[in-house]
């Protein structure tokens, strides 16, 4: 008695009768609702980190800017100095050149100083401050580039798993 039937037909309804099977089991225990719900944490984290990379970014304009301002005050500061001690060296001119010009050079020299210890200061935390956002920045953007792999891979494996039921 032959029903038109031979053996890779049999095993071909086999095959999709297990495959059936193994969808029907996938759904019943809510796989697509846990892959859902994991993509949606993911995307949750990346925006979070966004948000994060932004506020850092804002944070690091800011101290860009408070180190500019406090550049500034010191070249002003610079600059009254000098000024003052100029008015200082007119005046006392007549009493000891000697001892007025020995005095400029200290103080010039104590301005550079400061100000070359202020600005390497200023650009020592800027650089450090520009390193963790870079860093943070290449964290967030690999971050990226695998959640939009991520889904590649699903559907790899998705497909891996039909091929092999074949």
């Amino acid at each position: 008695m032959s029903f038109g039937f031979d053996a890779s037909t049999g095993a071909t309804i086999w095959a999709i009768i297990g495959l059936l099977i193994f969808i029907g089991i996938i759904v019943y225990f809510g796989v697509p609702k846990m892959v859902t719900k994991a993509i949606d944490g993911r995307i949750a984290q990346i925006e979070k980190e966004l948000a994060e990379a932004e506020a850092l970014r804002a944070e690091a304009k800011a101290l860009l800017a408070d180190y500019q301002t406090r550049r500034e005050n010191a070249e002003k500061e610079a600059e009254d100095i000098v000024a003052a001690a100029r008015e200082e060296a007119f005046r006392l001119t007549a009493d000891a050149k000697a001892s007025l010009e020995a005095m400029i050079v200290r103080r010039t020299k104590s301005v550079e100083d400061k100000i070359a210890q202020a600005e390497a200061q200023a650009v020592s935390e800027v650089r450090s401050r520009s390193a963790d956002l870079a860093v943070e920045a290449a964290r967030v953007l690999l971050t990226q580039q695998m959640a939009e792999k991520g889904d590649a891979l699903v559907a790899q494996a998705i497909k891996d798993v039909g091929d092999r039921l074949n």
